[in-house]
């Protein structure tokens, strides 16, 4: 009996509760706070960017115009080396030896071109007094020219030899760094062999490659921006120096930059980024943030890369207190944000924080910072 009494009060409380509800009247619906952006911020560029390596502007590989064996090397790599310093010196003595011998054979020339002309001289005074023939005189005649001719052949065999003497000693052709050492001491090296290889420090460069949109929209002499990937904070300015007007693959045209300006802590192979500005489609733009973009990923990219594509971003009505779709035209990206070019005015506040939770026409209010 006890148990259905209380039961009965259960019931009856429950009954009790649901006419208070009904005469209360139907639960408001709940306004979704949105998170905006305010439209301010104007742009006039965007721009694109490569990944790529640092290489030096100036790399040399050395090697020695002559034959011969080489002395005791002292270059390491890593090396600094300055203009005129000695990388590496073929033992001199055969060189020695063939500039002693076309010495010699100078004399010898010498000395015979010398009798060859006193020669002649006494046959053409002979000829006239009638003693010798006159084809005697003409013989003679070619035998000094011939011997002259001998003379000038082994000077300029001497000429040589000397330069060969001159060219066992390798050196620097400018300041810069050691990269590799391709010989070991005391080995024989023949002419045009590698011997070492040095680089620039002072100037870099680097290389990538662009689509056939923007080799169409860049010049040699363009300013470009080369940040350090290793160290962002270093940004160091510099320009286009080559363009290549033939693909290397498909679609991949060659562009190198050099940099205007240099930093100690750089170092060939280090991974850089490359910056290039261009100008927006339709002259300026505003600034948003990623996050206006709804999940549905309603972004038309247009065929042409110059010209801007259709999106749609929730903007917030105060007038009704709702968001809307509205339809923008997008120029590019700066720095990880969108750049409107059109569809969106000054002061209007665009969703960016949730978009994925919002409907056309649904009822909303502006959060604050603090909310």
């Amino acid at each position: 009996m006890r148990t259905l009494v209380v039961l009965g009060l259960a019931l009856f409380a429950v009954s009790g509760c649901g006419e208070d509800d009904s005469r209360t009247g139907e639960i408001e619906p709940v306004v979704r706070g949105v998170k905006t952006c305010l439209v301010k911020d104007v742009e006039q560029t965007v721009v694109r960017r490569y990944p790529s390596v640092l290489q030096p502007s100036s790399t040399s590989t050395l090697s020695f115009e002559v034959t011969g064996r080489l002395e005791q090397m002292n270059l390491d790599v890593g090396q600094s080396v300055e203009a005129g310093d000695v990388i590496a010196t073929i033992n001199p003595k055969s060189l020695q030896i063939q500039v002693d011998n076309a010495k010699a054979a100078l004399q010898q020339t010498e000395s015979t071109a010398r009798n060859a002309e006193a020669e002649y001289q006494r046959k053409a005074q002979l000829v006239d007094q009638g003693v010798v023939t006159k084809a005697d005189a003409d013989q003679a005649q070619t035998n000094m020219e011939t011997s002259q001719s001998q003379v000038v052949q082994a000077r300029k065999q001497l000429e040589t030899a000397e330069e060969n003497l001159g060219k066992a000693v390798l050196t620097a052709p400018f300041n810069g760094i050691v990269s590799s050492v391709d010989v070991d001491s005391f080995a024989n090296v023949t002419a045009g062999s590698p011997v070492a290889t040095i680089y620039a420090d002072d100037k870099f460069e680097t290389s990538f490659t662009v689509n056939y949109d923007v080799v169409n929209r860049i010049a040699v002499g363009k300013s470009a921006i080369v940040r350090l990937a290793d160290d962002p904070t270093i940004v160091l300015p510099g320009h286009i120096s080559e363009l290549g007007s033939r693909a290397d693959s498909v679609s991949a045209f060659p562009v190198v930059v050099v940099l205007d300006e240099s930093n100690e802590l750089l170092k060939a192979g280090m991974a850089v980024e490359i910056t290039l500005e261009f100008a927006v489609p339709g002259g300026t733009g505003f600034l948003l943030p990623l996050t206006v973009m709804p999940m549905e990923g309603n972004f038309n990219v247009p065929r042409d890369q110059n010209q801007p594509g259709n999106l749609e971003l929730y903007v917030y009505d105060e007038a009704s207190g709702t968001v809307k779709l509205r339809k923008v035209r997008v120029g590019g990206l700066r720095d990880n944000q969108l750049i409107v070019v059109d569809g969106l005015s000054p002061g209007e506040h665009v969703a960016c924080a949730g978009v994925s939770f919002l409907r056309d026409g649904m009822q909303a209010k502006l959060l604050t910072e603090d909310e």
